[in-house]
């Protein structure tokens, strides 16, 4: 059983099978939301609060909020990449490390939650702008192999609703530990 602290939504299943038009509908909205998601999350945390990590050894919220818009900018670029080119290579990035950055451990969540709302708003336009077969289309991971877009679609909805369920694990603690203990 995957740790609960660790995966709170559980771990990610890849769609063995094509989406349907109704499921990249659903993915597509979650994508939409997701930026009203993490701001209301974080909004009620101190910068104490944002500085605790959800689990021993997991990042912080503040990095998960920043980790988010990294990784979804990523995606985005990924998404793109897929529709232009035959089936591209895409560079990976060292997540941990990018989390460790000084912007990552202090920067103020507003910027990243900024990003995340004109990303996704621009994101969401795309894909709704897609026909089925273009969500067919893939880009090479260098350790996952050739994945489709409805496979990224499918983990980059589980990526976000993944971290909001973090950023409420840290808020449910915060409220049972006030702000100093």
């Amino acid at each position: 059983m995957a740790d609960p602290l660790r995966y709170p939504i559980g771990p990610f299943q890849w769609p063995e099978k094509p989406l349907t038009t109704e499921q990249r509908e659903g993915l597509i909205a979650q994508l939409a939301e997701l930026p009203v998601q993490v701001r209301q999350a974080v909004a009620q945390l101190t910068e104490e609060q944002l500085d605790r990590s959800y689990r021993p050894g997991g990042w912080t919220a503040r990095q998960v909020v920043h980790h988010l818009a990294d990784s979804h900018l990523n995606g985005y670029v990924r998404f793109r990449l897929a529709l232009t080119e035959e089936a591209p290579l895409i560079k990976t990035y060292d997540q941990q490390r990018w989390a460790e950055l000084p912007d990552a451990r202090s920067a103020p969540v507003s910027a990243s939650i900024a990003l995340l709302e004109g990303l996704h708003a621009r994101w969401v336009a795309l894909l709704r702008s897609l026909k089925p077969e273009d969500f067919q289309r893939t880009f090479r991971h260098p350790e996952h192999g050739p994945l489709t877009l409805d496979q990224a679609l499918a983990l980059y909805a589980w990526h976000g609703r993944h971290h909001v369920a973090h950023l409420s694990l840290v808020r449910v603690q915060a409220e049972s530990q006030p702000t100093g203990s």
